[in-house]
This record gives structure tokens, sequence and C-alpha cells, in this order.
């Protein structure tokens, strides 16, 4: 088959990583790159060997013809770039998450592709984390018979700002940035919920939005989940780059942790079992977060095998709405200091 051409618009600090991922796909080829500081496309051409360099996103979708593109630009303006990519006839729209600023934004940029006919679909990774697929496996298995409670938790006190300063200034914070990855491996994990509380903090002083959250759900079929988000917390096992989970079951339970370890406890009356997820090395991901960097290519590869029509990816536009409803629902539930029925929210 002939390689999907494609653009990745926007190259800051995760590009790196995400085109890194590319590159390990051989059907597709990226050929061009978009960023307003064409310096930072020229640094990240250079070392991906990438030909087309754009500081202008009107003239990249006029000159290059694309298969695809990929949006990994700061969520105020996704849905911007969506909309160019839609009304340039760009038939597969791939967004970072969160998918948008706020919840009827979201709503819009699913809707823009529905009325152009275009695939949206949202690059949600963490539900691709090899820990957590072999999780899911063990847990559907039946080992620990039906759960009846759960807790997944991300606690870390990682110097994310570093990196990232611009998240300083976002009014919302930690609710976007890792409860759209949370709150999305819950849906992976357990279904949808049906109702939710949430509480938030702001630990951190140099900062507009909450570093803190907890979120208590009742799932569809009653189960409750615990699940809590920090980057204040001083632990002796950090989660940066991953998640914590505990389920408990009628027959026992599985815990995946603590901290990086990657490591799965499966305890039944039998005893505990212990299997840890090892991972491949790519010389463009970083070793110490390889478990995120590398369920990039998994995600990625999900999202071009509904290109090519051999199945349905799991984190379109229309699935990933569910998890902006959870993240939304939990602000105004924060706000109103009440609990939320998802069915009235939105």
């Amino acid at each position: 088959m002939e390689k999907l051409k494609f653009a990745v618009l926007g190259t800051g600090f995760w590009a790196q990583f995400q085109v890194g991922a590319w590159g390990e796909i051989p059907e597709v080829e990226l050929v061009a790159l978009y960023n307003r500081t064409r310096s930072k496309a020229q640094a990240l051409a250079e070392r991906f060997q990438v030909s087309n360099i754009y500081n202008d996103a009107t003239e990249l979708f006029a000159k290059e013809r694309l298969d695809f593109v990929d949006i990994i630009t700061d969520v105020d303006t996704h849905f911007k770039f969506v909309e160019m990519a839609a009304d340039a006839g760009i038939k597969h729209i791939i967004c970072q998450k969160p998918m948008a600023p706020d919840w009827e934004t979201a709503k819009r940029m699913v809707e823009k592709c529905r009325q152009k006919g275009a695939s949206l679909y949202i690059h949600e990774n963490f539900r691709w984390q090899a820990p957590l697929r072999r999780f899911k496996e063990i847990m559907d298995s039946g080992i620990i018979g039906r759960p009846f409670k759960a807790r997944v938790s991300f606690l870390s006190n990682f110097p994310v700002f570093d990196n990232q300063p611009f998240l300083k200034e976002l009014p919302h914070f930690i609710l976007t940035d890792m409860g759209s990855h949370v709150l999305d491996i819950c849906r992976y994990l357990f279904g949808e919920a049906s109702k939710l509380w949430c509480q938030t903090r702001t630990m951190n002083p140099g900062i507009q939005g909450e570093d803190v959250a907890v979120v208590m759900m009742e799932m569809a079929n009653g189960m409750p989940l615990y699940t809590e988000m920090s980057y204040a917390s001083m632990v002796e096992h950090d989660m940066f780059s991953t998640v914590n989970v505990l389920v408990e079951g009628e027959k026992g339970t599985i815990a995946l942790g603590p901290g990086n370890s990657f490591e799965i406890r499966t305890t039944t009356t039998r005893g505990t079992s212990l299997e840890k997820v090892e991972f491949p090395s790519y010389g463009w991901a970083d070793p110490n977060y390889i478990v995120n960097h590398e369920s990039g290519i998994h995600v990625n590869r999900d999202i071009l095998n509904a290109m090519i029509q051999k199945g349905k990816a799991e984190t379109t536009g229309e699935d990933n709405l569910e998890t902006v409803r959870l993240v939304w629902a939990s602000y105004e539930s924060a706000k109103r200091g009440e609990m939320i029925y998802l069915k009235n929210f939105g």
C-alpha cells in the first residue's frame, strides 16, 4: 500500500515523542511541520528529516496533499486548526488531548467534523499504556470475579511546569491535563459513570488552576470508583507518567503499582502472583518515561487502522467527548459542591 502522507501542526515539547512514535509505523510518511515559531519547526525537521516547514497553516493546507493531520498545539488553538483542516478537505484529523478548552467547544469540534465528513480522533494515549492493557486483560479474565470497588490514582510532585510553563497560566489545570487521562482510563476499564462528586484544591501558589482533584464516581453498574489526581504529592512511589490502580472483586484483587514499577499483583485464595511489564527501547523516547512515550505507537496504530478501514479507533472524537463530559461535570460539581448526574449534564 502507498504510504499515507501527513503533517504535524505544533512542534512544542510533546511533538518530539509523537513524531518519534509515528516513525515506528512504516505505512505513514511525515511530509510537513507547522509551528508559528519557524525555528522550532526547523529544529524538529532536522532531527526527524522532514522536508517541508511552515509558519503559516493556511499555506501548508494549500500546498500539501495530505491524507491526515496531527494537531499537537496548545488546547486553545485546537478548534481553530481542526476547523481549518476540515475546511481544507482533510478527511482524517487527529487532535492532542485535552480535546478542547471547554465542554461547548469540544461539542463544536465533533459537530464540525461530522458536517464536513471528516473523522476526528483524539490522541488519548494513556489507555494504551502496556501495563494498563495487560491489567484489563487480567481483570476481564474473571480471575477476581465481579469487581465491586476500585481506585485509580495519579500522585506526583514532578516539576511539570519546567518543560511546559504555559500550564501555570491555565485557569483549569489538573482535571483537564491529567484528568483527561485518568477519567478516560476509568471509562476504558469500567465503562460509563452515572454520577460523580468532585473536590479540587490549589496547593502551588504560582499557578492559576487546581493541582489537586478527587473525583468519586458511581459507575453505570453501581460500582463505586474513587479517583485522585495531584501534582502536589510527595510520595514514596511517584506516579508521574502513569497511574496506579486497585480493583477489588468477589474472588480477589488486582493492583498495578507501586509508582512506576509496572508491576501487576493478582491476589486470590491461592495467594498473590506478580507480573512485571517490560518495554522495548527507542532512540527518540526517554527511558525514564517509556510507559508514556511507547504508548503513542499503539494509539497511532489504532487510529491508522481506522483510517485504512481495518477497524474502529477507540479514541474517536465522539468517544472522547464522554471523557470531556466527565472532566467538565467534575468542575461543575466542585464549583457547586454537589453530586452531578451525568445524564443531566451537557
